[in-house]
């Protein structure tokens, strides 16, 4: 595995001796995807929470037109599709991709939420990790909703890029996104976007190479 299970949300609080007790007694099941191949798609059902232990995910949703918008960015040791699993037969709306060769542990949420026959220790733990999880994905989508509120292109960027720096705690931080995968999450036209970080660096706004991006401490707007 590429992480250390014990340092995510999810497998917060569990032991040593709980976690490999509970992977069994889970049904935990690994698999590895190439960059480009789709994890879960859209429409499908599923039983099962994604935990990505190594590579990136993307999570997006797509009209009927084909127009694409990139709803969050899933990491090492994150979770996916806790939403849908736990409403059996729900079929999904997203679609997760692999952005790079990516591996995933699969658990079965059922199995998660029901406490077994051996009365693990862990299940309770579990549950809660789980529920602070759906809540962080709930913070998530409204931090999404405030970055694409304005009008114009320079003012969702300007929004995204101070969230970012404040996480960071400094003026300079690196985007998980490339140029389609952050127009697709403000919800612009790549060209139009690109043209308009471009305008920004010239007016000395920002500076960037690739996906490191810094802002100017004074004056942005």
């Amino acid at each position: 595995m590429g992480i250390d299970l014990k340092s995510t949300q999810l497998f917060r609080g569990i032991g040593d001796s709980d976690l490999k007790e509970m992977l069994c007694c889970l049904g935990a099941r690994e698999r590895a995807y190439r960059k480009g191949e789709i994890i879960l798609a859209e429409g499908q059902e599923t039983d099962a929470v994604g935990v990505v232990l190594s590579g990136r995910a993307i999570i997006q949703h797509s009209d009927l037109w084909g127009a694409n918008s990139v709803l969050s960015n899933v990491a090492p040791g994150a979770v996916f599709a806790e939403t849908y699993a736990c409403i059996p037969g729900e079929t999904t709306l997203i679609q997760v991709t692999a952005a790079e060769d990516t591996t995933v542990l699969f658990l079965n949420v059922g199995k998660i939420l029901t406490t077994c026959s051996n009365a693990c220790v862990f299940h309770a733990r579990l549950i809660r990790n789980l529920l602070t999880v759906c809540a962080a994905k709930s913070l998530q989508l409204s931090e999404r909703i405030l970055h694409t509120t304005s009008k114009s292109i320079r003012g969702r960027l300007l929004s995204y890029f101070s969230d970012c720096a404040k996480k960071e705690g400094g003026y300079s931080f690196t985007i998980p996104f490339n140029r389609q995968q952050l127009a697709d999450y403000l919800g612009v036209d790549r060209s139009t976007m690109c043209n308009e970080l471009s305008k920004m660096q010239r007016e000395g706004l920002i500076r960037y190479a690739r996906s490191r991006f810094t802002l100017r401490e004074s004056g942005m707007l």
